[in-house]
């Protein structure tokens, strides 16, 4: 375990994959049918995850594509205000459009309408990550999203054997959504290829279960993927927590009990608050309680990045829990 402290405290991290606008039924509570005004923030899971990890205190840089157009522009300049490098992502004109999300700050049936046809993150080439910095970079988070479909998939694959080459750790979210992939065994295949070229797996029952082939199995792939090789792997099992395993130990970490205006945003703000928790040398077991906590703090807020806490909020929220 001594290369992930060694790396962690680097505190510099590149997040491949989509970032989007989502536009949030306003006021919260209201339904998307039955709105008359929504406020705007910016979505997609590498998106998300990049602002968590730049509110508590890390350096991190997005790997992604936009759309050369008004919405693309709302991205970078959210993602430049919360702090976020955007120096690694690429505009691009024509058909190809960046991800929309209309949603609902509701916590029971949440509704999330997605437009997300000829998606331009998905146009992620190997030409924008032959050269990639990893150099001085603690860790490459991959959101499993990019290894839906090429060339984006190649371009996360080279992304990953750029950052081990370097001594970089390779983290992936497996983020796995049905709709962008062709088939279940397709994914299945690509994503359990990618865990097992990672250090760092995070991935919840139904993610797992994939990688796994049933939903019965995943819980015994997270722990042995730990042991054949990965630094650590977190399966989150929702309202019960999660269970971290490293090959030499595993153990359980509740959630923490709010009142939740939403189910979305949970995960990416997981994975940013226990890599931030990382880099920050907390314990492993400390570090994943702080990505439950930062998940905790963004389903009780509105939308996904504004929602998203710094470091003292995250220390004030344990501290009262």
């Amino acid at each position: 375990m001594q290369r992930l402290w060694n790396r962690m405290a680097l505190n510099r991290f590149l997040v491949l994959g989509r970032v989007g606008m989502d536009l949030n039924a306003d006021p919260p509570g209201t339904r998307i049918d039955a709105a008359r005004a929504f406020t705007t923030s910016i979505g997609g899971s590498a998106g998300n995850i990049a602002v968590a990890l730049a509110r508590q205190g890390a350096q991190a840089a997005l790997v992604s594509v936009l759309s050369d157009d008004a919405v693309g522009a709302f991205c970078l300049r959210e993602l430049a205000d919360y702090g976020v490098d955007t120096g690694l992502v690429r505009r691009v004109r024509g058909e190809a459009r960046s991800s929309l999300a209309l949603t609902e700050t509701i916590a029971e049936g949440c509704q999330t309408v997605l437009y997300r046809n000829n998606a331009a993150d998905l146009g992620l080439a190997e030409a924008d990550v032959r050269d990639l910095p990893c150099e001085g970079v603690a860790a490459l988070v991959v959101t499993g999203t990019a290894l839906a479909a090429e060339p984006s998939r190649s371009a996360a694959r080279l992304a990953m054997a750029r950052a081990r080459a370097a001594g970089a750790l390779v983290v992936l979210d497996v983020d796995y959504r049905a709709y962008s992939w062709p088939s279940q065994a397709e994914a299945s295949a690509v994503c359990l290829a990618a865990a097992e070229a990672s250090d760092i797996v995070i991935g919840n029952d139904v993610e797992f279960g994939l990688l796994a082939g049933s939903m019965d199995a995943g819980p015994a792939l997270a722990a042995a993927l730990a042991r054949r090789g990965l630094l650590f792997a977190v399966y989150k099992r929702g309202p019960e927590g999660a269970t971290t395993h490293t090959a030499d130990f595993s153990f359980d970490t509740p959630v923490f009990r709010v009142q939740a205006l939403k189910p979305t945003g949970a995960g990416d703000g997981f994975m940013g608050g226990l890599l931030a928790g990382l880099a920050q040398g907390h314990t492993l077991e400390r570090a994943v309680r702080r990505g439950a906590a930062t998940a905790a703090l963004i389903v009780s807020g509105v939308g996904c990045a504004p929602a998203s806490p710094d470091r003292a909020a995250v220390d004030r929220f344990i501290a009262l829990s």
